[in-house]
């Protein structure tokens, strides 16, 4: 192995600490427990705080998978630590997925809604 200087070709790895991934571990569990408590409030606090609106609840439930999504994108995926290359993929990756809900929503608000002969009335 005459001029092997011990890198595989594959760029420099990225060696991260246990600690990092179990801060990452808590921070994602917190954002769960979050959700939960977002979605029942009433049930959390003891009846103190009314249930919201269900468009509310869902609201703040994407928006905080939105930023579990970036959390585990950017740390287990190692996106954080890449080239400028591999952060435009990413986005137009999530971009492109932005798109397709568009049109998937687009094409179920615009469908008529006829009661089938199966359904029961």
């Amino acid at each position: 192995m005459a001029g092997h200087n011990g890198h595989s070709g594959e760029g420099h790895a990225h060696i991260l600490p246990v600690s990092f991934y179990v801060k990452t571990l808590i921070w994602l569990l917190i954002l769960l427990v979050v959700t939960v408590a977002a979605a029942f409030p009433s049930k959390v606090t003891g009846g103190l705080l009314p249930d919201p609106m269900p468009w509310v609840a869902t609201i703040i439930a994407l928006t905080i998978a939105v930023i579990k999504m970036v959390i585990v994108i950017s740390n287990f995926m190692h996106v954080r630590f890449s080239g400028k290359m591999v952060w435009l993929f990413a986005a137009a990756g999530f971009f492109w997925l932005v798109i397709m809900i568009i049109f998937a929503f687009s094409d179920y608000v615009t469908r008529p809604w006829e009661p089938s002969h199966a359904w029961p009335e």
